[in-house]
């Protein structure tokens, strides 16, 4: 064989495998997580606040509760599904945030699934932040947008960041964000 023939086999060969190996899925959660970026926070004049903190949600073991013991928390809300690639590419960011500020923030990491996919998703990926699960039907104080989209709520229930789409959670930029929250009265 020829060494142009060989090197455009092997080039076919990497190409296949993003579709029909893992080696395709990992390369592709990995290149999702490369190209995200910082979120950025809303400007003082654009931010919106709460129209209100009664909001009816699901722990993990399907008990319901209220969004309202969130009130005067700093808050980090994400919405994600377990079926989607970026979901998981940005949730590895968003487990290195919880496992620095979760007793100093609260976190709602919130899908619309059953249990059982995320349970399975849970557990391939060793994330260990609580899930919530969202209540269908019930009003949402936040216009949830297509997942993944997170926000950052201050203590008065101002939106201080908004962000669509895949970003990266774990890095000074959003330390800094909500280490000022966390101390602003």
């Amino acid at each position: 064989m020829k060494k142009q023939t060989v090197y455009t086999l092997l080039v076919i060969a990497l190409v296949l495998s993003f579709f029909v190996t893992p080696l395709g899925y990992y390369a592709k959660v990995w290149l999702n997580t490369l190209f995200s970026f910082s979120p950025t926070e809303v400007t003082a004049e654009e931010r919106q606040t709460l129209s209100n903190y009664e909001w009816k949600l699901k722990d993990k073991n399907w008990v319901f509760f209220n969004f309202n013991r969130s009130r005067g928390r700093v808050v980090f809300i994400n919405f994600w599904a377990s079926w989607k690639l970026p979901c998981e590419a940005e949730l590895k960011d968003v487990q290195i945030l919880y496992d620095k500020y979760c007793d100093k923030v609260d976190f709602y990491i919130i899908t619309n699934e059953e249990s059982p996919p995320v349970e399975k998703f849970m557990a391939r990926t060793g994330f260990t932040f609580p899930v919530t699960y969202l209540v269908i039907g019930e009003p949402s104080p936040i216009k949830t947008k297509p997942v993944p989209s997170s926000y950052i709520i201050d203590k008065n229930g101002m939106v201080v960041v908004r962000s669509e789409g895949i970003k990266d959670w774990d890095n000074e930029t959003v330390h800094r964000i909500l280490d000022r929250l966390i101390t602003t009265k």
